[in-house]
């Protein structure tokens, strides 16, 4: 039987914390919902994965179309505290981080190998921002079969409008769309094997 496994995506100083270089408008208000979630996991000693976007100091790891950004106000920069994950969500003892220097939390990382090697098959996603890196890596997820649970009310984007339109075309790939509250009861439905 399959394993479900939390992703929390960017949930890190420089994207939630006031005059942030990248803040995500909404960030702050999904934090107790996320935190929601992270517990049912914690409960059930289920995997969860903070993942974290890091860049060297110099940006040489930057995206193109974010080096003039960078080079004005860096950002999520590896040691730093801009680069920490929020004190709300910190990682527990026994918690995974994956580092990425793209959206998708599979682009140029291990996830997929350490999903697969714990035995993951669905994925619940939480994090910002709803039309980058969580639809990034919500896309990457199905393409590699990976049943996925956007959790909406623990996803945040710069607008509504913004957000509701990219949850729409990930529920239109199949990704299923539920709320924070609904997470422990389907942790508690087994995952069905495929025949």
């Amino acid at each position: 039987m399959g394993l479900s496994a939390l992703l929390i995506i960017d949930m890190q100083n420089d994207f939630v914390r006031e005059g942030s270089p990248l803040r995500v408008a909404g960030a702050g208000e999904i934090i107790p919902r996320i935190r929601e979630v992270l517990d049912a996991f914690r409960e059930r000693h289920l995997p969860v994965i903070h993942v974290l976007r890091v860049h060297r100091s110099d940006g040489s790891d930057v995206e193109v179309f974010r080096r003039e950004l960078f080079r004005r106000r860096a950002f999520a920069v590896r040691g730093s505290w801009g680069a920490a994950v929020i004190d709300e969500l910190s990682p527990a003892p026994g918690e995974y981080t994956i580092e990425k220097t793209r959206m998708s939390a599979f682009t140029g990382t291990d996830l997929d190998l350490l999903l697969r090697s714990l035995g993951v098959t669905r994925l619940f996603v939480t994090g910002i921002q709803t039309p980058n890196c969580v639809r990034t890596t919500v896309f990457d997820a199905a393409a590699c079969n990976y049943e996925v649970f956007l959790v909406t009310d623990a996803v945040a984007a710069q607008s509504a409008e913004v957000h509701a339109a990219n949850v729409r075309d990930m529920e239109n790939i199949g990704t299923r769309i539920i709320r924070a509250a609904e997470v422990p009861r389907i942790l508690d439905t087994p995952v069905p094997i495929d025949p």
